[in-house]
């Protein structure tokens, strides 16, 4: 047996076969708070395959949450789409069902937006009772701008230059968060090549911004300063360090090494790289802040953070020359002790 599969708290399964409903509901650790994180919608081999994502990204939120403060656990969902021609009426029944079986879950699961789900979708979980923050503001933008915090300060640091004029920034995905990261890039004066497997996508937001459209599967490797992954998970596995031209890898996309030992070789190879549960931390300081009332003067200042934090764990893990993403992960863990330390101590 696969014993990773006791790593989180709880793994719920959903299914519902009148309307093709087949879901995985991973709540990581629930020690600052609920689980909290978005519903992934795509295919997958195999229903293995769909619960280990689940436990995985839930894994990365329970860190994310911990190091941005905020008062939330880590969770995921992932519904399979088996069917890629399924819309309209289809998928509203379907992502309906699903909204039934999360608030079941009474609060212990707050989902979110994520890869192949919508507003629109977030609004159906609502409507069936499931706790939702971002049904009717798009976090989008703020991950954005809380990526381009990290990327700014990681090129800062890596490359000694004082902002991003000049600099080259190569954005793989033009969607929400990676047109939006783009368009951030281009404005600080940034050189922006930007690359999408909608080429029509890419297309129309590269002439909005002066970016150059190039091939998204070369995006990773082409000759630039930076590498903003803002598309597909794993898009670096070991074999491809060597390839490497940029000296700063930093994007939105979750899970962005192929396995855990690639951040060691990216240290050995002198390519900084920002943990994707840091850099993409500001979609969910956006969500709690519009749950909390906060204005847009304490939301901003608190996603701009994200560049300090940057800054800090990169100077960590340069003094002790150690990859960010160890460094981190000890904070994190730090964090979740002193939290069930007082838990323990309020018992």
């Amino acid at each position: 047996m696969d014993e990773s599969v006791w790593d989180s708290e709880q793994v719920i399964t959903c299914r519902d076969e009148q309307v093709g409903l087949r879901a995985v509901v991973a709540v990581d650790d629930t020690t600052l708070g609920p689980g909290f994180g978005g519903v992934r919608f795509r295919a997958y081999p195999d229903a293995a395959a769909a619960v280990r994502e689940a436990q995985r990204l839930a894994r990365a939120m329970t860190f994310k949450h911990a190091l941005a403060e905020l008062p939330y656990g880590g969770a995921k969902s992932v519904i399979i789409d088996d069917d890629p021609g399924r819309g309209g009426d289809a998928r509203a029944r379907l992502v309906s069902r699903f909204g039934e079986f999360v608030a079941r879950l009474g609060g212990t699961y707050i989902p979110g937006v994520d890869m192949g789900t919508t507003m629109a979708d977030m609004a159906v979980l609502a409507d069936q009772g499931a706790k939702v923050y971002c049904a009717r503001h798009d976090p989008a933008p703020w991950t954005a701008r809380g990526v381009f915090a990290a990327l700014d300060a990681a090129t800062r640091h890596t490359l000694g230059v004082a902002d991003l004029t000049g600099v080259t920034v190569s954005v793989q995905g033009a969607g929400s968060v990676g047109g939006a990261l783009a368009e951030l890039a281009a404005g600080a004066g940034a050189t922006v090549l930007l690359s999408d497997v909608d080429p029509a996508r890419a297309a129309a937001v590269a002439e909005r911004i002066g970016a150059q459209v190039v091939d998204p599967r070369k995006a990773p490797f082409v000759d630039a300063d930076v590498f903003a992954p803002c598309a597909v998970a794993r898009v670096i596995g070991r074999s491809d360090v060597p390839r490497l031209r940029a000296r700063v890898v930093a994007g939105a996309a979750n899970d962005v090494l192929d396995t855990p030992d690639v951040a060691a070789a990216l240290v050995e190879a002198g390519v900084t790289f920002v943990p994707d549960f840091v850099a993409n931390a500001g979609g969910v300081i956006h969500e709690h802040a519009r749950a909390m009332g906060w204005g847009e003067d304490r939301l901003a200042a608190d996603v701009d953070r994200i560049g300090e934090r940057t800054s800090g764990l990169l100077e960590a893990a340069q003094a002790t020359g150690s990859a960010p993403v160890d460094v981190v992960l000890d904070r994190g863990r730090a964090v979740l002790a002193r939290a069930r330390a007082a838990h323990r101590h309020r018992e």
